[in-house]
């Protein structure tokens, strides 16, 4: 009986990791997202039009994900990260004023559809937990996220 009750506790635990494991990406996509949206294009605002700068918005995606997830340049995680596997940058686009707002974007191949309602960023990404008992099979998740340029 104690073992089916220790095999019980550990899935559960293995369980909420997972969860944990999972919110934290999202908030780290999130957080990179903003930071990517809010790199504003000066040369093209001082002609009077709103867009986001694509180099500098990559940059900035970059070090909010590399903070957030304890990644190297590579997206490899580093020794106090919680992770164990590469992060893998699916979608990084960038839509910016060419498009007519409201713009739906979609992304098909990974199920995505958000409204943006000015230039905005869309990140998905490749995120694996790293299983504590192996109970559970592999997890891997895509977590989205976008977010707009705000208005400032």
């Amino acid at each position: 009986m104690m073992t089916v009750w220790g095999s019980i506790h550990m899935m559960q635990v293995e369980e909420e990791l997972a969860m944990q494991t999972l919110f934290l990406g999202k908030h780290a996509i999130n957080r990179a997202a903003h930071a990517a949206a809010q790199q504003i294009d000066e040369t093209a605002l001082g002609n009077g039009e709103l867009r986001i700068a694509p180099a500098e918005a990559a940059t900035a995606a970059a070090t909010y994900l590399q903070y957030n997830l304890r990644l190297n340049e590579a997206g490899e995680p580093l020794p106090d990260s919680f992770l164990r596997e590469p992060v893998e940058l699916a979608v990084f686009e960038i839509v910016n004023s060419e498009e007519t707002f409201p713009y739906v974007y979609r992304n098909d191949s990974y199920n995505y559809e958000v409204t943006l309602n000015r230039p905005s960023v869309v990140i998905i990404a490749k995120v694996a937990y790293p299983r504590a008992f192996r109970i559970l099979e592999p997890i891997e998740w895509y977590i989205k996220g976008a977010a707009e340029l705000t208005a400032g």
